[in-house]
């Protein structure tokens, strides 16, 4: 139990290190790769790309849940990760975001034998549920 509280008292300085090394990693040209940024901000080897890096991936999506404008690409050379220059960036990024989200749906409309609209019509009905009850809560 400790540990969990220790690592949640970390999490801050190195959340504001990651956003200090982002600043000098603005525009998808200067993007920073996971291994490098990994390296920069807990200043020690990335020994494992997917295992090691685990920590890394959840600071950077805590930063993008507080709305920092956190990119990503995966081209071989040059991929990484960067802070938008401007707003066609975050929107390029935002684009392959939902092209991602929407072929995952569309997969799940399929396993289900359902049309993706029909799917979607489903998830909208629960979402609205949960705001009805989270409104009379």
């Amino acid at each position: 139990m400790q540990e969990k509280h220790k690592r949640s008292k970390l999490l801050p300085d190195k959340k504001v290190k990651l956003l200090g090394i982002l600043t000098h990693h603005v525009g998808r040209a200067k993007a920073i790769s996971q291994v490098a940024l990994y390296e920069e901000v807990y200043n020690k080897p990335c020994t494992n790309r997917y295992n090691t890096a685990r920590g890394l991936r959840k600071l950077i999506t805590a930063l993008r849940r507080e709305g920092i404008p956190v990119c990503s690409t995966t081209e071989a050379v040059g991929g990484g990760y960067y802070l938008a220059a401007a707003g066609s960036e975050l929107e390029n990024y935002c684009a392959r975001l939902r092209a991602r989200a929407m072929r995952i749906l569309r997969m799940e409309a399929t396993l289900r034998q359902k049309t993706l609209p029909e799917l979607l019509g489903a998830m909208i009905e629960v979402l609205q549920d949960k705001n009805r009850e989270d409104k009379n809560a």
